[in-house]
């Protein structure tokens, strides 16, 4: 097996690989080869499998109701305590 950010040393995923997978796996944009290692360790991994199952539920209620965007007071709020700026 490749070896890579998809797989381990052995050719085998770990979990740190997953986060990066999830959302291709999700969009189909998975190899086969990734897919199905992807696939073998969500099949022994319950941690992996309740993140993925989280993720897909988190995609979901978004679909359902897309988020209005910020006013522009909110914007510069928020940016503010990102930089640490005071706003006016």
């Amino acid at each position: 097996m490749s070896t890579g950010p998809e797989s381990g040393e052995t050719g085998v995923l770990r979990c740190r690989d997953v986060p990066d997978l999830a959302t291709a796996l999700m969009e189909g944009g998975l190899p086969l080869r990734t897919r199905l290692g992807l696939r073998v360790h969500l099949a022994m991994c319950s941690m992996c499998r309740a993140y993925l199952d989280q993720l897909r539920k988190t995609r979901a209620l978004l679909a359902r109701r897309p988020l209005a965007p910020p006013s522009a007071a909110e914007e510069e709020a928020l940016l503010a305590r990102i930089t640490g700026k005071p706003h006016d």
